[in-house]
C-alpha cells in the first residue's frame, strides 16, 4: 500500500496534466526570476554570483519563492484532493521522517561515489580533517558553502520533488512518467547560469558557453531522476536533501586522468640527482597504483549502486509503487 490509496476511490483524477505543468512552470519562475529584479541579485561583469552580498540576498528571495509555492501547492492538495492534513505532510514528504530511509539513501549514494570518496580521504589525505570537523566547518562558515550545502539543496528539493511530484501525482499521469518529467524543470531552472556565464565572461565565445551550460542542463536532470526516484521510493525529502548536498560537496566523479596525491606544502628539499630519480619513479608508481585503485572503486561503485537501487530505497513510506 502507498499514500495515493486514498485517491484510489476517485472516478477522475482531481487535476490535468496542463494545470500541473502550469503550475510547475510558475514555480520555476518563482525560483529563478527574483534573482534578476534588482541590481544586488543580478550578475554582472564586475559583480558575481559567488559575491557573500548576492548569496545572502539570493537565499531570501528563494526563501519566500518557497513558502509562496509551499502555501499553493497545500491549498491545491487540500481544496482538489480533499487530503487530509496528514495526508498533505506525507504526500510531500515531510512526515514521518524516516532515519532509516536517509541512512539507505546515502549509503546508496556514497556506493556510487565510492571511487571519489577514497580520493578524497585517503589519496588527497582528508580523512583527518573530516575527523576534526575542519572541513565541515571551513565549509559552512563561507556563504557559498552555505549556498552549495544547504540553501540550494534545501529549497531546491522542496520545490522540485516535495510540491512538484506529488502535484503530478494527482494527474492521470503515471509514477514512472512524473519521475522522467518533473526533473525537466530541475534542469530548465539551472539554464539561467548560461545568462550569468556570459555576464559575467563577456571575452568568452559563445559556444563554450553554450556547451558548457547543455552540460550542467544534462547532468542537473540527471540527477533530478535520481533524486525523484528516492523521493518516491522513500517518501522522504530530509533523504534527498541530504544526498543533493552530498553530490555537491562530492562533485562529477572523474572518468579520467591520473590520480595524483596531494602534495604537501613545504620548503624546498634538496635531493642528488640519483635521490631525485628514485623518488620521481616512486611518485610516478604511486600515482599509478591509486589511479588504479580509484577506477577500479569506480567501476564497482557503479556496479555496486546498480545491484542495490531497489533494496536500498524499498520503504513502507513509499508514494507510490514503481517498476
Amino acid at each position: 500500500m502507498n499514500i495515493l490509496t486514498y485517491l484510489e476511490e476517485e472516478t477522475l483524477p482531481p487535476l490535468s496534466v496542463a494545470f500541473a505543468g502550469i503550475l510547475s512552470v510558475a514555480y520555476t519562475v518563482l525560483y529563478v526570476l527574483p534573482f534578476y529584479l534588482s541590481a544586488t541579485t543580478r550578475p554582472s561583469p564586475t559583480l558575481s554570483r559567488d559575491a557573500p552580498s548576492v548569496i545572502r540576498t539570493r537565499i531570501r528571495f528563494v526563501s519566500i519563492s518557497v513558502t509562496l509555492a509551499t502555501i499553493a501547492t497545500i491549498y491545491v492538495l487540500a481544496a482538489c484532493a480533499n487530503a487530509s492534513h496528514l495526508d498533505i505532510l506525507r504526500l510531500l514528504g515531510w512526515y514521518p521522517i524516516g532515519l532509516v530511509e536517509v541512512a539507505k539513501s546515502l549509503l546508496l549514494t556514497a556506493i556510487l561515489f565510492a571511487g571519489p570518496i577514497l580520493e578524497k580521504a585517503v589519496i588527497e589525505s582528508r580523512w583527518k580533517d573530516w575527523l576534526r570537523g575542519q572541513t565541515l566547518y571551513e565549509s559552512l562558515s563561507s556563504w557559498i558553502g552555505w549556498r552549495n550545502y544547504v540553501a540550494g539543496p534545501v529549497s531546491e528539493e522542496i520545490l522540485f520533488r516535495s510540491l512538484l511530484v506529488p502535484l503530478h501525482f494527482l494527474t492521470p499521469m503515471s509514477p514512472t512518467r512524473v519521475i522522467l518529467l518533473t526533473p525537466l524543470y530541475f534542469g530548465i531552472a539551472h539554464v539561467h547560469h548560461f545568462y550569468e556565464f556570459v555576464l559575467t565572461h563577456p571575452h568568452t565565445p559563445l559556444a563554450p558557453c553554450i556547451i558548457r551550460s547543455l552540460i550542467q542542463f544534462s547532468y542537473t536532470t540527471i540527477f533530478g531522476w535520481y533524486a525523484t526516484f528516492l523521493f518516491v521510493r522513500t517518501g522522504n525529502v530530509i533523504a534527498v536533501i541530504l544526498v543533493h548536498a552530498f553530490c555537491n560537496w562530492a562533485g562529477l566523479p572523474r572518468v579520467w586522468g591520473q590520480v595524483e596525491p596531494r602534495v604537501a606544502i613545504g620548503g624546498p628539499v634538496c635531493r642528488g640527482k640519483e635521490d631525485s630519480g628514485s623518488e620521481e619513479s616512486r611518485e610516478r608508481k604511486g600515482s599509478l597504483g591509486w589511479s588504479t585503485v580509484y577506477y577500479v572503486l569506480l567501476v564497482a561503485g557503479a556496479v555496486g549502486f546498480q545491484q542495490y537501487l531497489w533494496t536500498l530505497t524499498q520503504s513502507p513510506r513509499a508514494l507510490a509503487n514503481i517498476g
